[in-house]
C-alpha cells in the first residue's frame, strides 16, 4: 500500500487525478481497496486510454459513481491492451 492508503493495481501507476478523486471519498477508497489488483488495473487504463480531456474525466466520474453501486470493472471494456494481447483488436493504438 502506498503512503496515502490507496492499494496499486497490477500493472500500471494511479494517476494523480484518479488518486485526488479517491482520497476526497472515504467510501469510494474502501470500494476501490476491496477491489483485486487486476480490477484497479483495468479502471486505470480504461480511463487513461483516452484522448481527449472531457472523456478522461467523464470516465473518472463514471469509475466513482459505479464503484460506490458495487460494480467491479468498467462495463463494455475488452481489457487492458497492455496486458491482454487479444484485447488490442478492440483498441486503435494502444
Amino acid at each position: 500500500m502506498n503512503k496515502k492508503g490507496i492499494l496499486p493495481t497490477a500493472l500500471h501507476e494511479i494517476p494523480k487525478d484518479i488518486e485526488k478523486v479517491l482520497m476526497l471519498d472515504e467510501n469510494l477508497l474502501s470500494k476501490w481497496n476491496a477491489l483485486t489488483p487486476l480490477a484497479r488495473n483495468e479502471w486505470v487504463c480504461w480511463i487513461t486510454i483516452t484522448k481527449k480531456d472531457e472523456t478522461r474525466q467523464a470516465h473518472i466520474d463514471r469509475m466513482r459513481e459505479e464503484l460506490l453501486e458495487g460494480k467491479k470493472r468498467p462495463c463494455c471494456w475488452p481489457g487492458c491492451p497492455h496486458r491482454r494481447e487479444n484485447a488490442k483488436k478492440w483498441l486503435k493504438n494502444s
